[in-house]
């Protein structure tokens, strides 16, 4: 509306000004060369505007015939660029649909009509990565880190092709020079605090993750920041108490669940006489994940108890989760320590029906202690070779005494958590219970051999083998991420006829 008030307005006002003239005549005159010309000034106003007109028109004809090589030039081009363009769409597409002939081709034809665009490279190395040309797409790659606007997609590029073929030195350079180029690239900083974390390098690892700090969700960072304050404070438990004290102690505010950070908080603050603040960060601790390190770690709060002050402390924890098996383990070996047995007795009995691995071992040790029922200690020692395993620290498969901060697997930091292994050996067998012989009942997996008189060697056999068997764990073991096998490392059934191998490219890689 506003446009065409405008254009009303402009009309009206041309039209005012012809009308003003008009109503104003006036001659013009003209003598050059001997000639005199004459006319009135509506005239010479046109031709006046006709005379520019003209020259507009004559100008624009001759530079149109001065540019029009530049014009024909830009018009090839353009074709050249468009012909260049619907190769790489055909490219790609061939790329997504395995297609590795029709890939190359288009691959091809594009370097050759666009040989700078970065599309055009990029098609090349996926390409090539789909024929199993792998030194074509390092090419590639190359030529795209070369470049300013393509250098971190081809830094990338290479180091995925160094995890292909196991070049962990040449994959940490190419990371570092990523993160160096682009600071805020994820994949890059991710890299380099994983070969941090896995070389120790805690104060590294943790500077790592604070420069991905605006990239991280706010819980992960948390976390992760959590996992690197209480390894490094572990690093140096026993040469620097002041800073393992202080990064512990930040990792408690940050995951206040993390078992081994509150554990070791618990045991400095416990040195320096805050017997109370640390009795308060690991009960919250245990009300969240209970945990034996915990149960172990509040037992000490006041050093120079006596086992049955240990035990008063223990039961307090222990009230806290009634009903949970880390509280019964955690006050029946209390009560052991201080020489009550029947506590210790009545804490695992809920328990007994079918025991794990811990409460056979710890009824062991009450027979012992107890009776000196060596007998009965290894009926319960054989139990605990035949139950099911108890919670452990446990990462892709691999079972650890003591918590780490990073899979050694996988690499993967935080990797560990408090759970069952998954995969065990032996089965559950019944209880003991006092009124059955001590020969255990055959089992459908092992049939017990008869009993022989007991002697001291062949008690201590006997020992040693139920302790391998409990120990006997088949790890899960989970290979890193990798885009894929070569095709030379599939062993085939020379009977069958081999199937066509997948080949996938690093466009694919990314996205798995």
């Amino acid at each position: 509306m506003i446009r065409v008030i405008i254009f009303l307005a402009a009309v009206g006002m041309l039209a005012l000004g012809v009308a003003w003239v008009a109503d104003r005549p006036g001659e013009v005159s003209v003598v050059w060369l001997g000639y005199r010309v004459e006319t009135s000034l509506m005239v010479a106003t046109a031709a006046l505007i006709a005379v520019i007109i003209a020259a507009i028109l004559l100008w624009s004809f001759i530079r149109a015939i001065v540019r029009s090589p530049d014009q024909v030039s830009l018009f090839f081009r353009h074709r050249r660029e468009v012909k260049g363009y619907l190769a790489v769409t055909r490219g790609l597409i061939a790329v997504g649909a395995g297609d590795a002939r029709l890939a190359l081709r288009a691959a091809e034809e594009a370097a050759r009509l666009s040989p700078n665009d970065p599309l055009a490279l990029l098609l090349t190395a996926q390409s090539a990565q789909l024929a199993g040309d792998r030194a074509a797409a390092e090419q590639a790659f190359k030529a795209m880190a070369a470049r300013d606007d393509t250098k971190l997609f081809g830094l990338r590029g290479l180091y995925i092709e160094a995890q292909r073929r196991n070049d962990a030195q040449a994959a940490r350079l190419i990371a570092a020079e990523a993160v160096k180029a682009e600071p805020s690239a994820g994949w890059a900083a991710q890299a380099v605090l994983d070969d941090r974390s896995a070389a120790g390098d805690w104060s590294g690892a943790l500077a790592s993750l604070d420069a991905m700090k605006g990239s991280l969700d706010k819980g992960v960072y948390r976390r992760q920041r959590a996992v690197l304050l209480t390894a490094k404070a572990l690093a140096v438990a026993d040469t620097d108490r002041d800073v393992a004290k202080e990064s512990a102690l930040e990792a408690v505010k940050l995951a206040p669940d993390l078992v081994p950070a509150v554990a070791l908080a618990g045991r400095r603050l416990a040195e320096a006489g805050q017997q109370r603040k640390a009795a308060k960060i690991i009960e919250a601790a245990w009300l969240a994940n209970p945990h034996p390190d915990l149960a172990d770690a509040y037992a000490d709060l006041k050093l120079g108890d006596s086992a049955r002050e240990r035990r008063a402390r223990v039961k307090k924890l222990a009230d806290k989760m009634p009903n949970h098996i880390e509280s019964a383990l955690a006050l029946s070996r209390a009560a052991l320590d201080a020489g009550e047995f029947a506590p210790a007795r009545a804490a695992l009995s809920p328990y007994t029906g079918a025991p794990g691995r811990r409460v056979a071992a710890l009824m062991a040790d009450i027979e012992q202690a107890e009776h000196g029922d060596e007998g009965r200690a290894r009926e319960w020692l054989a139990r605990a070779a035949r139950a099911a395993p108890d919670a452990a620290w446990t990462a892709d498969g691999v079972v650890s005494e003591h918590w780490m901060p990073v899979s050694p697997v996988s690499g993967r930091l935080d990797a560990f958590s408090w759970r069952a292994p998954v995969a065990q050996v032996g089965v559950v067998g019944a209880a003991i219970e006092p009124e059955l012989p001590l020969a255990p009942k055959p089992t459908p997996i092992a049939v017990a051999p008869p009993r022989r008189k007991s002697t001291p060697k062949a008690a201590a056999r006997a020992d040693k083998k139920s302790k391998a068997q409990a120990d006997a764990v088949i790890p899960l073991v989970h290979a890193p991420d990798d885009p894929g096998p070569d095709a030379s490392d599939v062993e085939t059934d020379p009977l069958q006829e081999p199937a066509p191998p997948r080949r996938d490219g690093w466009l694919r890689s990314l996205f798995r």
